[in-house]
């Protein structure tokens, strides 16, 4: 729930998402590749080629970055998919693969039908399969999690290896407490107890990261939080979707904020990084908790939704009333803006943060050791420069790459001047007059970026509403 908006003093507040640095170097674009069924992982092969996993098309895909051409390792019919958020999510290659350490291992992240009668459970597993070179296709599926609570929105999925050699999982809190679920609890905040654990009941694995070893096992260096140790490393996530580890071995995630505060985090052990009790700072602007599913009396399938003005019936908590045990502030936010801001005028100050990748290369001048994040409605990549400052270690945004389409993800090629950015089917995103538009230049499309030199100063500079349509 968000503040209610009263006079200010100033200048009128504008959406911050309209207001973006753009960057000074030059791209080629091309279009590399379509006909993909929601792409929504890209990574880079050790064979050179590109690794999608489809959500709706159930496939994980192998594309020639050179001439678009698509090749099928796996079909997952087990795959579940009916929804905006479920379906083949996250994909991680395991290090060794095609180094002739016979792990060959490819590991993904889907939800699926928990339940074997008539009904429909939704839950998340965690599969692992073994990629031939010979034949190009992944078999031998062996499930390494299964049972993961899944829900209808907020799912997270982004699957990653840690340079310990572990799995990072990003779960979402299911969208409860919030539009067709504002009456489900919602479980960020809580934390399973050691009962739960040795049931392998994961009902509190919402709104956590989750630490795995390759065989689906607890870590035994795993934290232990509230007196449990469990799959749980971190915990208070909204809709984290994008996992990226940088050479420092620090883990950074970005989630999804309510209608303000999209994140960028650095994700420590054992931290607590407040949602649903705290959005973005514990400051006191534009955000109070409102627990709809503890209206009283009146019961809450009683009332209609409405996230600016909820109910008396509906417990309300300021951010600075709530004490969190390790909390942790977000490195960086998208946007934070002050009690006065019109939502219902000037829309969510959101980007509808996706995929993060860490860029390492020399290549480009000044990237080097940088965040590049893909978002949704702002439809561009922003570029965040890491510093050593543990309390403020992502730098100030820089826009590149805006064409009208969403971005879900990013891959690297390593000669670092080549990126490939997968496209969203559907969805708004912002259009050349800055107003959020569902038409769609390339839906379905991996994009490729090419850097080719720094722009020449003394010219104008496009806003970020800017569109570059890559259509052939």
């Amino acid at each position: 729930m968000f503040g209610a908006s009263r006079a200010q003093q100033g200048p009128p507040l504008t959406n911050p998402r309209i207001v973006t640095t753009h960057g000074p170097e030059s791209f080629v674009s091309r279009l590399v590749s379509t006909g993909l069924g929601s792409p929504w992982e890209v990574t880079w092969g050790p064979d050179g080629f590109l690794w999608v996993t489809e959500r709706v098309g159930k496939r994980v895909v192998r594309i020639n970055p050179a001439t678009g051409n698509q090749s099928v390792a796996v079909t997952i019919n087990d795959v579940y998919q009916t929804l905006a958020q479920d379906g083949l999510l996250g994909m991680a290659l395991d290090p060794d693969l095609l180094k002739g350490s016979n792990r060959d291992y490819v590991y993904v992240a889907y939800t699926y039908d928990g339940d074997p009668g008539s009904g429909v459970l939704l839950r998340m597993k965690v599969r692992r399969y073994t990629y031939d070179r010979r034949t190009e296709r992944l078999s031998n599926p062996q499930d390494i999690l299964t049972g993961l609570p899944h829900g209808t929105d907020h799912g997270g999925g982004r699957l990653v290896f840690g340079p310990d050699g572990k799995l990072y999982l990003s779960r979402g809190d299911q969208g409860s407490n919030f539009l067709a679920n504002y009456c489900n609890v919602n479980h960020a905040q809580d934390l399973p107890t050691a009962a739960q654990v040795h049931a392998a009941d994961w009902t509190m694995y919402q709104g956590k990261i989750l630490r795995i070893n390759p065989d689906g096992s607890i870590p035994a260096d795993n934290p232990v939080i509230n007196g449990v140790r469990s799959h749980i490393y971190s915990y208070g996530h909204r809709n984290p979707q994008g996992l990226t580890f940088t050479p420092g071995n620090r883990l950074f995630d970005s989630e999804h904020g309510e209608s303000i505060d999209d994140e960028v985090n650095l994700v420590l052990p054992g931290k607590n990084y407040g949602w649903p009790l705290i959005a973005g700072y514990q400051d006191d602007q534009s955000y109070v908790y409102a627990n709809w599913s503890a209206s009283a009396p009146e019961p809450c399938a009683s009332l209609k939704f409405d996230v600016l003005n909820p109910p008396a019936s509906v417990p309300r908590h300021k951010e600075s009333e709530l004490q969190l045990q390790d909390f942790m502030p977000p490195a960086r936010t998208f946007f934070t803006v002050p009690n006065g801001y019109d939502f219902r005028t000037l829309g969510n100050a959101t980007v509808a943060p996706a995929g993060l990748e860490v860029y390492t290369s020399p290549a480009i001048p000044g990237w080097r050791n940088s965040l590049l994040l893909t978002t949704m409605i702002s439809g561009v990549v922003f570029r965040m420069s890491l510093t050593d400052d543990p309390r403020n270690p992502v730098g100030a945004p820089v826009a590149y790459f805006k064409t009208l389409n969403r971005y879900r993800d990013i891959a690297i090629a390593p000669d670092g001047i080549h990126f490939y950015v997968a496209t969203d089917p559907d969805g708004r995103t912002v259009g050349p007059d800055g107003a959020l538009t569902r038409e769609l230049a390339n839906p379905d499309a991996i994009l490729e970026f090419v850097y080719a030199a720094p722009k020449q100063t003394g010219g104008p500079r496009p806003s970020s509403a800017t569109a570059v349509r890559l259509r052939p």
